[in-house]
């Protein structure tokens, strides 16, 4: 073998082997600082969620079992061959015994094919149920997929508040800083007593345990947005920040309308109800017959050649009496289709309830954002104000403490109204069934 072959050789190896390591790790790890946006987050999730990858996995066995429904529609053929040697017993004096029970081997082999021919559509009936099963089971899936990506969502706009609050409580602390010096300064220079001094440092101290809440804060989210990944970490990353409003233009109507023509887990239980009516007719044709058909070669004998024959024949099987079981099944199958009409009406009144209320939380979160705003406004004017009277002499520290708490509070609510209005959007689109 050549050089060239063999190095190829080696290269191909260390490729089958490692690069699918290689490959995986490069489309699921991130690392500290690394940009990421809301779409590369949901991507990671889709992909290494053990919630969705269980669901694949449920998926795969319903179609297994359709497939085990469909295999009724084929013959089945089987094989059978046996070899025996019989001996001898002379322990008895049964003459009858003695001679049934000379030395000599047995050969048998056998081929046969069964065939269902009609039975009244048991089978397609099977079949369709599992077929409605495996459906049901891939609006599960997109569900789960809805979930997951909601969740993910929380946890993305759950970092930008918390990432937002800590750079406020930053400014905060920045701000009480600054009015510490101005106070040592008007201190030293005998125009403030010393409580304003002492009052400078205790706003700090607390500016500054509020900023140790925060930092915490937003340390759980970054948490809370890996565990929506499936990631196992708690790394901070480069985030894309779209905590921002834009209006959402769509009615109640419209709302209601998608919803129940898009919600997955309303289409799964629709799947569901088909599986249980098409159940009842599968228990009412128990009482049908089933006509099958058989053949058969037989290959047996003491020595060779064996004698062979051929056997085929069809048969009727009925059911007579079987104790009410046949009864008692359609009557349990009547009853799941009902529950399931009832679940149905259920699931209706609550993707209701879930529109209205989220829809609800929408309007009361773009008035809450235009109301903070201007509060922000008038907040950022009035600390400057204060700021400006401590510095002229013309008022007391506790006036620019209230002032930096009105401001430091003004923008907070504009934070979490902003938050409210993403989540409740977030709700409203998880509440039409939306996969995005």
């Amino acid at each position: 073998m050549s050089l060239f072959f063999k190095l190829r050789f080696i290269s191909t190896i260390i490729f089958i082997f490692i690069a699918p390591c290689v490959l995986y790790a490069a489309e699921t790890t991130l690392k500290k600082g690394d940009k990421i946006d809301l779409d590369l987050c949901r991507e990671i999730a889709l992909k290494l969620h053990p919630s969705i990858t269980a669901y694949r996995y449920i998926i795969k066995t319903r179609e297994s079992q359709l497939g085990q429904a469909k295999s009724a529609y084929y013959p089945k053929i089987d094989a059978y061959g046996e070899f025996m040697r019989n001996f001898r017993i002379n322990n008895t004096q049964d003459p009858y015994f003695s001679a049934y029970t000379i030395t000599h081997n047995s050969n048998h082999g056998k081929l046969s094919l069964n065939q269902n021919i009609y039975d009244f559509g048991r089978i397609s009936s099977d079949v369709y149920i599992k077929r409605s099963n495996l459906e049901s089971s891939k609006s599960d899936l997109d569900n789960i997929v809805i979930i997951v990506t909601t969740n993910l969502k929380y946890a993305y706009y759950g970092v930008l508040k918390a990432k937002r609050a800590r750079d406020i409580n930053i400014e905060t602390v920045t701000q009480y800083e600054q009015h510490l010096n101005s106070a040592k300064t008007f201190f030293a220079a005998g125009r403030k007593p010393k409580y304003d001094v002492t009052k400078a440092e205790l706003d700090l101290s607390n500016a500054r345990l509020n900023l140790i809440t925060a930092e915490n804060n937003l340390k759980i989210a970054w948490v809370n947005l890996n565990n929506a990944m499936g990631i196992d970490s708690d790394a901070e990353y480069n985030i894309e920040d779209n905590l921002l409003y834009k209006r959402y233009g769509l009615s109640l109507e419209d709302a209601l309308n998608t919803a129940y023509k898009e919600r997955s887990d309303l289409k799964s239980i629709m799947s569901q109800k088909l599986a249980a009516e098409k159940t009842v007719e599968l228990a009412k044709k128990e009482f049908m017959p089933r006509i099958t058909g058989s053949a058969e070669y037989n290959a047996l004998g003491s020595r060779y050649p064996l004698g062979q024959g051929w056997a085929m024949g069809i048969g009727l099987t009925m059911n007579i009496f079987d104790g009410l079981s046949t009864t008692n099944k359609i009557e349990e199958a009547i009853s799941y289709k009902n529950k399931i009409e009832a679940d149905i009406r259920t699931l209706k009144l609550q993707i209701m309830l879930e529109v209205q209320q989220a829809y609800l939380n929408i309007i009361k979160a773009q008035e809450a954002i235009s109301n903070t705003e201007i509060q922000i406004k008038q907040a950022k004017e009035n600390l400057e104000l204060a700021n400006f009277r401590y510095d002229a002499g013309l008022s007391e520290p506790l006036e620019v403490t209230d002032a930096t708490v009105s401001y430091n509070n003004a923008q907070l609510a504009n934070i979490n109204a902003l938050y409210d209005y993403k989540i409740a959007q977030v709700n409203l689109e998880k509440a039409m069934g939306k996969r995005q």
